[in-house]
């Protein structure tokens, strides 16, 4: 895992899930133990589903950086599909609040995007990697200098 997914990964789970948490425990104190489930089962989808998508657009960056923008939009894509799914799968359910648990997905979701956001504005990438420089240029930028 290279530095820049270690760093959306670490920049963005952390404050979901503590997001997640705060949640849960509020829910938990003021709508009984069935909400405080809903939340966190909430929470651990969205942090495990986006970390996920997180490392394979890392590992895919990696190796081919021109079909970057296609496969984030495609994992985001699916990721918000499978949430769909999950919440309309489990809509019936009594194992827990399922009221709780689509609004602490809708949260966690909001809250990893935010920091993703604000992540890709604070943080300067390369363009042209300095490694891959052909000799001609290498050479040319060492005699100007």
């Amino acid at each position: 895992m290279d530095q820049f997914t270690r760093t959306i990964v670490r920049g963005a789970a952390l404050p979901t899930a503590a997001i997640g948490v705060v949640i849960s425990a509020v829910v938990w104190a003021t709508m009984g133990s069935s909400a405080g489930i809903g939340a966190l089962l909430g929470t651990v989808i969205v942090v495990v589903f986006f970390m996920i998508g997180q490392l394979v657009l890392g590992g895919v960056l990696k190796h081919n950086p021109q079909m970057g923008l296609t496969v984030a939009m495609t994992l985001y894509i699916f990721k918000i599909g499978v949430l769909l799914g999950l919440l309309l799968l489990l809509q019936d359910t009594a194992a827990f609040n399922t009221k709780t648990f689509a609004m602490t997905i809708l949260a966690c979701t909001l809250t990893w995007t935010a920091c993703e956001v604000v992540i890709f504005a604070r943080t300067k990438v390369l363009y042209v990697e300095p490694d891959n420089v052909p000799p001609a240029v290498q050479e040319a930028s060492d005699q100007l200098r």
